[in-house]
């Protein structure tokens, strides 16, 4: 991976491609213990009948879980292919971009964001979050979960068996809950030691109740 300078709008096309062309093999995986548990721990948080919205839903396995779990879930995601598989299972779904999150404001209590806030260039995070910000209520949770924690770097990585390669930013602790904690208040943060040198960013974040930015 090297560093460069690149906007969110320039990755959308390829991050597109790249998730479209392997939907259907992503349907096919089996969700890693430690991701069940942090999704569990963030169940855990939220109230009964709470309406959530998954970002970066892929094929929507995880809206699926909370939608059984008897919360109000709505499913985005960049990729046509990822949110007919979405469809399928039940789960309204819809093909949004981060920067184009088209519901009202305050609309959902949680907003879930597992492994996809990683391909956001760090000029672009700041609009991002405050875009998610603003559909969520007052009060209302934020799960973000990326991976980082040792070094600061943007690009594609090595290796990657998606085709055409994807983009991603890696962020340093303090670089992530600095970008966080200028929007959000922060619940909690932890590190998840996943194996195979990845190295996992748990972040539980709130919109104030009290919003003076509006």
């Amino acid at each position: 991976m090297t560093d460069m300078t690149i906007r969110y709008a320039e990755v959308l096309r390829p991050l597109r491609e790249a998730y479209d062309s392997r939907a259907a093999w992503r349907e096919g995986l089996t969700k890693e213990p430690w991701k069940v548990a942090e999704r569990q721990a963030f169940r855990d948080r939220l109230a009964a009948g709470a309406r959530l919205l998954e970002i970066g839903a892929g094929t929507g396995q995880d809206s699926a879980w909370f939608q059984r779990e008897g919360f109000g879930v709505v499913a985005a995601d960049l990729s046509p292919a990822m949110v007919e598989h979405c469809r399928a299972k039940g789960i309204e779904a819809h093909v949004m971009d981060f920067l184009r999150l088209d519901f009202p404001t305050d609309s959902f209590d949680a907003v879930f964001a597992m492994n996809c806030l990683l391909h956001v260039p760090n000029q672009d995070l700041p609009a991002v979050l405050a875009a998610i910000r603003a559909i969520l209520r007052p009060g209302g949770l934020f799960f973000v979960g990326v991976y980082g924690g040792t070094e600061s770097a943007e690009g594609p990585i090595s290796g990657d068996e998606h085709e055409p390669p994807r983009f991603f930013s890696f962020r340093t602790d303090e670089q992530l809950l600095g970008f966080a904690a200028a929007s959000f208040d922060v619940v909690d943060f932890h590190p998840v030691d996943v194996g195979r040198g990845h190295r996992f960013q748990s972040l539980t974040l709130r919109r104030p109740e009290r919003d003076e930015r509006r």
